[in-house]
Parts: structure tokens; sequence; C-alpha cells
């Protein structure tokens, strides 16, 4: 059957790019997200693509999906931990309960939802193990001015990901995150406009193509059972990241 990879978030930005790179590139890649239209339009034309709609906050949801795939591939190689949120902007005092615990429950408890579905596919499975990687942000090490809901839950993924390598190196199961800054997507749109409303003058940061994003996690994904990338930063290259804060 090949290689066999689950991507959340997968109908737009860069779960979407990355799908679009495995697909490519001849695996079984199954395409979790909310909305079946859109990722029924991304498999159009790709026989290897499995159509999972689910919300990553659905626990129920999200385990019917998995084992949709693995009844029709057999096999979890990978997971592309990937759907997020950004969530409102502001200092803390200005933020909505409600929208805090939205964010939360997408870019936490929906990626230990996840990643808790493909480890225990992956310690069951003969042969067993793969690999999880996880979308961290460059905001998992360095925040921008008013992203505390962001920030807060992309530190979050710093310490599951390094849980689960530790915890995985029984059973075969390597787990690492990718790091990405400002890739041209609809979030990073959607935070350029609102920099702009604030401030029509402000100077929007560099930006580098999605599929850069993408080529990074397949080279994450196709490396030997031996070998792992714990952590990858790719970014533009002349975004402010060394240096700012």
């Amino acid at each position: 059957m090949g290689k066999s990879i689950i991507i959340t978030g997968a109908s737009s930005g860069i779960g979407r790019a990355t799908a679009e790179v495995f697909l490519d590139a001849g695996w079984q890649v199954g395409i979790i997200a909310r909305r079946r239209e859109a990722l029924e339009g991304l498999a159009k034309g790709h026989d290897k693509a499995v159509v999972l709609p689910a919300d990553v906050i659905d626990s129920e949801a999200l385990s019917k999906a998995f084992s949709e795939f693995e009844r029709q591939v057999g096999r979890l190689d990978v997971l592309f931990n990937n759907a997020g949120s950004f969530g409102p902007s502001g200092p803390i005092d200005e933020i909505d309960l409600d929208e805090w615990h939205k964010v939360l429950n997408v870019n936490v408890s929906g990626m230990f939802y996840a990643a808790q579905l493909a480890f225990r596919q992956m310690r069951r499975q003969t042969p067993q193990g793969g690999r999880i990687i996880n979308n961290g942000s460059l905001s998992a090490h360095v925040p921008r001015a008013g992203s505390v809901c962001y920030t807060t839950t992309k530190h979050a993924i710093s310490g599951l990901t390094k849980t689960i390598s530790l915890d995985g190196r029984p059973f075969d199961i390597a787990c690492g995150q990718i790091d990405i800054g400002n890739a041209k997507t609809e979030l990073v749109a959607d935070l350029n406009a609102r920099a702009l409303a604030a401030n029509p003058d402000a100077e929007l940061m560099p930006m580098m193509d999605v599929i850069d994003a993408a080529n990074a996690v397949f080279h994450m994904a196709s490396l030997p059972p031996g070998a792992n990338v714990q952590t990858m930063t790719v970014m533009a290259t002349k975004m402010p990241y060394i240096g700012r804060g």
C-alpha cells in the first residue's frame, strides 16, 4: 500500500499544501478538516486521498475518522498534527474567556486527541511504530505582541512533543515539531489585515511560499525509522525572529 499519513487541518493553508505534496509523492493520505466539500475538492483526481471530515475538538468524530483510515489503508506511518487557530489579538485583560477556551480546545485538546489516536494505532500495528509531527510555531519560542492565546497553546505543544518523543521510544514512535514562520496562508493574511486595520502604514512581515513549509514536513516524514528531526524552524529568511522579542 506504500507509506501513509493523516493530516489534520487539511482543507486550507499549510495542511492543504502538505497534503498535495504527499499525494503527488504517492502516499496514502488521510485528510481531516471540518468542511467535507473542501476535502473533496482537494481529493479530486487523487485515488490515494481518504476524505475524513471531522472537527478535531470532537474526540468521538476524530476517533471515527482514524478508525476509517485504518479500515481503508490498514496502517498509519505518520501523523501531521496541524490543525490550529490563532484566536483573538490583544493584551490578556481584553481577551474574552469564551475565545480563550476556543483556542485552547483546538490548539491543545484537538492536537492531544489526534496524537493520542495516532500513538495508539502506531503502538498496536505490525510492524510497530510510526512518526508524529506536531505543528508548533515561532510563537512556541518568541511571541508576537497581543498573541497570549496562541502563544500559550504553542508552548504547550512543545511540551506535548517532548513527552510523546520520550514515551514513544519503547514502541518505535518518533515525535518531532516543526515551527513555521509566516507562510503565505489564509491565517497570515488575516494577521496582516488586522495589522493594517490598526495601522494603515504598518510594515508587513516577510513571507515565504507555503510549499516551502510543506516540503519541510515531507522531509521530516520521509526519514528512516532510525532518524528523527526533533525540532525544525522554517521561516522567511528576513523575518525578525533572531533578535525579536
